[in-house]
């Protein structure tokens, strides 16, 4: 096949790759650009494990072609924080102790992002929460730790909104 150019907005910044037509935006940051924090598993849209946030909205991109992606707007896990400044969500899974084998886990934040933006200075219910986190599977944990991570980070974040939006 013949590669193409394709310009991706990620994290907030420009990258030129060469891309094949049939080729997955989960491919395409894994692969060709090295940002493995998204995960690669069923290339099905059932896990989450592959969740970016694509114009703020979680999407699964196993199953998004790279070109769908083209003039919008890409976060991935290693653009929602950095080791000195972490997300409030980053900070409430390490201090609930959220994070076991760690694969889940930035499909879950960036899916609990998206969730929580779209509902900004609200606290949600555990329920919520369930069912904002339902697609994407982890075989860690029983989620609790998770959910109170959610929760525990939507508190701080209507507290101070301005920590909410660290991400590009």
């Amino acid at each position: 096949m013949t590669r193409q150019p394709l310009a991706l907005t990620i994290n907030g910044e420009i990258h030129d790759v060469m891309i094949e037509p049939h080729w997955s935006l989960l491919h395409v940051l894994r692969h060709e650009l090295g940002l493995t924090g998204t995960k690669e598993n069923c290339l099905e849209a059932e896990c989450g494990v592959c969740t970016v946030l694509l114009d703020g909205k979680a999407v699964n991109s196993c199953i998004l072609l790279a070109e769908q992606a083209r003039g919008r707007s890409i976060v991935t896990i290693e653009g929602l924080g950095d080791p000195e400044h972490l997300h409030p969500l980053q900070a409430a899974f390490i201090e609930h102790g959220a994070v076991q084998c760690g694969y889940c886990i930035p499909g879950m934040i960036l899916s609990a992002k998206s969730f929580l933006d779209e509902r900004p200075g609200r606290v949600p219910s555990e329920a919520e929460v369930r069912e904002a986190l339902s697609g994407t599977l982890c075989r860690c944990t029983g989620y609790q730790k998770i959910v109170d991570a959610v929760i525990a980070a939507a508190r701080q974040m209507s507290a101070r909104p301005e920590a909410a939006r660290r991400a590009p």
